[in-house]
């Protein structure tokens, strides 16, 4: 299996698990709220992770018109369930199909734009950007459960 191929496999794993994440929150209304002494909701935290996506994979290495508002990531609340799902689900594609079509001379290669402050090949950024994907998911996870006193999801399929 080529990186590129893994690693796309581990995005659309993960994504997958976002998207059940999103499902198992028992109405639109608490995907939204927040726990206390935490920032963000799931809801916007869903958001961010579609724009940082759709920014840093579909936009830069995939060519794919997107302008990014990254304050609205954090300021949007007005967004259903189902439509975040399904936001949630054009992204998956988006970034399996981009990621798993890199050849091993463009993961090498320097990534299009100095995000972290340093010089990066897309291979490495790659691989934070799948790190930030988990690390909101968890944020995510835990987030439900607080507010619903839920279970951790069974996830399907995996």
């Amino acid at each position: 299996m080529t990186f590129a191929a893994g690693l796309s496999a581990l995005f659309s794993r993960d994504l997958t698990r976002l998207i059940q994440e999103l499902q198992a929150f028992p109405n639109d209304a608490t995907l939204w709220e927040r726990a206390p002494g935490v920032k963000n909701s799931a809801g916007n935290l869903a958001l961010h992770l579609e724009g940082n996506l759709r920014e840093y994979v579909g936009r830069q290495l995939g060519e794919v018109d997107y302008v990014r508002a990254r304050d609205r990531e954090f300021a949007l609340t007005e967004i259903s369930r189902g439509d975040l799902v399904r936001r949630m689900e054009d992204v998956k594609e988006l970034v399996v199909k981009v990621v798993s079509e890199l050849s091993d001379a463009q993961l090498a290669a320097v990534y299009p734009e100095d995000v972290l402050g340093t010089t990066l090949s897309s291979h490495a950024f790659l691989v934070h950007l799948q790190g930030h994907l988990n690390f909101h998911l968890g944020q995510i996870d835990y987030l439900r459960r607080i507010l619903t006193e839920g279970s951790p999801v069974a996830f399907a399929g995996l």
